[in-house]
């Protein structure tokens, strides 16, 4: 006999101690079966050697290796010998088997009896109890050892490592609760045990180094320590997890002696045919293989752990990533040529199960460029490229496409695909090659090429454009059959956000408002997610703009509450959503607060912002600067927005030239804000806001009033303009101006988001109005009456609104604040000055000179 085959694999120097396995593998040996269950170098035999060295047993236990060719006889006598040498005593009437090929029945009795009269329980293991061959032989073996672990009463218990389910009954053990069973996901390694394992093999890897390390090996611990020992002969063991080739090194070694080879030839024909797909089904490896044996042989790989598991219970199987890669090196090398074909009927096998996105994925792999354009066009599908999970995948298998594609439904997916990549002249150009084409197009080609337009006007910042192809989308979706059109949800949620993005870009705010509202009815199903955040984006700026910030905050934060709820990346978030909200943070004078948002809103338009975002971005930086008194740094944002891209509407002209207005106030040259102002047509209540302001600076209160004596009285207007108004007119007032007889509520106009003097701006305010309309002197008397406690710069702010006859709604409006916060402060302010009404807190601050 072997004596190698009694003696348990010496522990490894470099070991990973996994003290919970441990822990499982002793209480498992308290009942009849343990079984250590996983592929090739999952480390079964490792963790029963350093169990066993532990002692960690009843008894000492006892090993045993089990070798392919011990037929039933043979394996008796070993394990026989292996009792013997562990020190069981068994009566000398068991006796030994006669016969290499069985043994009786009643020698199975025998040793069970003998078993069970020993004075402490046997504890075996059986390594590699998978690989005897032929089956016979195992099923003769099993059924042995069932009957032994049966019939001994408690007097063996078996520790099982094998690759496959061994032929023992397991669910008689199951259900009779005497099994313990450690499987592939129990062996697998953590990221812990892996940074362990490379900190045991003097190896410092950043957490994204291990992270990557596990992604590519999914815990396979043979992979993990291969990958180690490769690592240490690297001069640079990070740059080596980057550039890692599984078919280059010792794990393809590995796997093709101890996975591949050990098939049979029709099994390894199959597995090199299925490896070029993710996910494989019996139906596709039919198709691959030209044959009908997928169930039966992909279900045995399954079972056996041959690096192929099944997919959630379902009747997909994938590959372990590593040995795919391996296989697809192995399949380039013994068969050329094969790959791009079995890429092609992977493609149309799965396009007519109705899988589209794997279908593209494989057919590009195949650069069956027609094929792949085909399904996205007349599949109604372009919108995956550019929302939803899918959009990823498809991107990448679409990289290679080429710049001039053939025919229109190549031409019109490199469209979409520059589209996602914000390339209006890369879109511009295929979209060209599209419309070249004679032949007649499709009513599904129709709509896609319209769909397309209009995106590609919103790329463009081309409003008209975008009109057009949207009337054309218009008319065509009632050509195409309304089932597949209710599959893709994503085509009318995208072609409606960009139609109301484009028209926000144009400046025409109620067809946006209408779009942009229109589009968010229309999402809410699975791949609408992108689309969704950008339309309450856009939507949120389209109110700004319009002068609603309290309805413009709320859709921005829907819009980033829905990026977080469906776990979008920064790319796919709606920069417009962020830029709101720090305009409105302007407007509330919380500078950090508007800063927070501007790094957040450039890593959501990237390298090459939408127009909107672009000069949004630029105007709010200019007021956040100028509201910090740095007036170069407001006009240096500006200025980056200016070079080669000037102005396109006329809104865009008002913003920029409102901002620069603002921002050489804050320099001290009010001569240059109004000269910024002359340079675009007259606007309307916020040019004469901003010019008053810069007047104002200058010096000049007289001039400054007479700018706001044009400005209409309606109590209609937004309350933070008419706010607005107040505060300036009251500064007018204390400089010795004449505000006049226009003593109205406001003047109308968007919040001011470009620049637009607001309460930051407008600080100290002196003789301000009183209820009545009556004017009261500012000087302060000499003995001022006491004051519980000095007011808030809120609610200073809250009692200067009031003094000008602002209903509670309204400073509530202009505060962007509750009315139910705002009666809070003037309770507040009753109590410290010592007061009951609203009219006399006003006379009594006045009184102590705080208004």
């Amino acid at each position: 006999m072997l004596t190698a085959r009694f003696t348990a694999p010496a522990v490894p120097k470099l070991l990973v101690h996994r003290p919970g396995l441990l822990e499982r593998l002793s209480a498992g040996v308290q009942g009849p079966l343990t079984l250590i269950n996983g592929p090739a170098g999952s480390g079964k035999t490792v963790l029963t050697a350093q169990w066993a060295a532990g002692r960690r047993a009843p008894g000492a236990p006892v090993w045993l290796t089990v070798e392919p060719d011990d037929a039933p006889g043979a394996f008796w006598a070993y394990v026989l010998e292996a009792l013997h040498r562990g020190g069981v005593e068994l009566p000398a009437a068991v006796g030994r088997p006669i016969r290499a090929e069985g043994v009786t029945r009643s020698f199975l009795v025998r040793l069970a009896e003998g078993l069970a009269a020993a004075p402490r329980p046997a504890v075996l293991v059986l390594d590699q109890f998978d690989t005897v061959r032929p089956p016979s032989a195992t099923t003769g073996m099993t059924e042995g050892l069932d009957f032994v672990l049966r019939h001994s009463s408690g007097g063996l218990r078996v520790v099982l490592t094998s690759r496959t389910d061994s032929l023992l009954p397991l669910h008689r053990y199951r259900a009779a609760g005497e099994i313990t069973e450690i499987r592939q996901a129990d062996l697998r390694f953590t990221p812990g045990d892996a940074g362990a394992l490379l900190d045991e093999h003097r190896l410092r890897i950043s957490p994204e180094g291990v992270r990557l390390l596990m992604e590519r090996t999914e815990g396979w611990a043979a992979g993990v320590r291969l990958c180690a020992l490769a690592m240490q002969r690297s001069p640079d063991p990070e740059a080596f997890l980057r550039q890692f080739a599984a078919d280059r090194t010792t794990i393809a070694d590995y796997l093709l002696s101890e996975v591949l080879d050990t098939q049979p030839a029709s099994t390894q024909d199959l597995l090199l045919r299925v490896c070029v797909t993710d996910r494989v089904h019996p139906g596709l490896a039919d198709a691959l293989t030209g044959r009908d044996d997928g169930a039966r042989t992909l279900a045995g790989l399954a079972r056996d752990n041959a690096f192929l598991e099944r997919v959630d219970a379902s009747d997909w199987y994938r590959l372990h990533p590593l040995f795919a890669e391996v296989l697809r090196a192995h399949l380039r090398q013994r068969r050329p040529g094969l790959e791009p074909l079995l890429h092609r009927r992977a493609a149309r096998w799965l396009a007519g199960t109705g899988r589209l996105t794997e279908a593209v994925v494989q057919a590009s792999a195949a650069a069956d460029w027609p094929f792949a354009a085909a399904q996205l066009v007349e599949g109604l599908a372009l919108g995956r490229l550019l929302t939803g999970l899918e959009a990823e995948p498809l991107g990448r298998a679409l990289a290679a496409l080429p710049a001039e594609p053939d025919g229109r439904a190549t031409a019109l997916v490199g469209a979409a695909c520059r589209i996602a990549a914000r390339d209006p002249a890369g879109c511009e150009a295929r979209l060209r090659r599209a419309d070249a084409c004679r032949d007649t197009a499709s009513p599904a080609a129709a709509l896609a090429r319209a769909f397309v337009g209009v995106l590609a006007g919103r790329l463009a910042g081309d409003a008209a454009a975008a009109g057009r192809a949207a009337a054309d989308a218009e008319r065509l979706f009632r050509e195409v059959p309304p089932d597949l059109l209710a599959e893709r949800p994503e085509l009318r949620a995208l072609l409606l956000a960009a139609l109301g993005t484009a028209e926000l870009g144009a400046g025409r705010l109620d067809r946006a408002g209408t779009a942009l509202t229109a589009a968010v009815a229309a999402c809410g199903a699975p791949g609408t997610e992108s689309a969704l955040c950008d339309a309450l984006g856009s939507l949120a700026m389209t109110e700004l703009l319009g002068g609603r910030p309290a309805e413009a905050a709320g859709h921005a934060r829907a819009s980033l509450a829905a990026a977080e709820r469906y776990a979008l990346p920064p790319g796919s978030r709606s920069a417009l959503a962020h830029l709101v909200l720090a305009g409105v943070a302007v407007e509330e004078g919380d500078l950090s607060a508007a800063r927070a948002e501007l790094g957040p809103a450039a890593a959501a338009a990237g390298p090459r912002p939408e127009r909107v975002a672009l000069v949004s971005a630029a105007v709010i930086g200019a007021r956040i600067a100028a509201a910090e008194g740095d007036g170069e740094g407001a006009l240096r944002a500006l200025h980056a927005v200016r070079p080669g891209a000037g102005p396109r509407y006329a809104w865009e002209a008002d913003e920029l030239a409102l901002a620069e207005s603002a921002a050489h106030v804050a320099c001290g040259d009010p001569a240059a804000a109004l000269r910024a102002l002359d340079a675009v047509p007259a606007g309307g209540p916020r040019h004469a806001l901003a010019r008053a302001h810069a007047h104002l600076a200058a010096g000049r209160p007289g001039p400054a009033a007479r700018e706001l004596a044009g400005l209409p009285g309606d109590d209609s207007l937004p309350a933070p303009l008419r706010t607005r108004t107040h505060l300036l007119r009251a500064r007018i007032t204390a400089a010795g101006g004449d505000p006049g007889e226009h003593e109205g509520p406001g003047v109308p106009g968007p919040v001011d988001l470009p620049g637009v003097p607001g309460r930051a701006d407008l600080p100290g305010v002196q003789g301000v109005g009183v209820p009545g309309g009556a004017r009261r002197p500012a000087a302060v008397p000499a003995v001022r009456p006491a004051v519980v406690e000095a007011l808030t710069a809120r609610e200073t702010e809250v009692l200067a609104m009031a003094a000008h006859l602002l209903s509670t709604e309204e400073i509530a409006a202009g505060l962007y604040v509750s009315a139910n916060t705002v009666k809070t402060h003037l309770k507040s302010i009753y109590r410290k000055l010592g007061v009951t009404r609203r009219s006399d807190a006003v006379h009594r601050a006045q009184d102590l000179g705080l208004l």
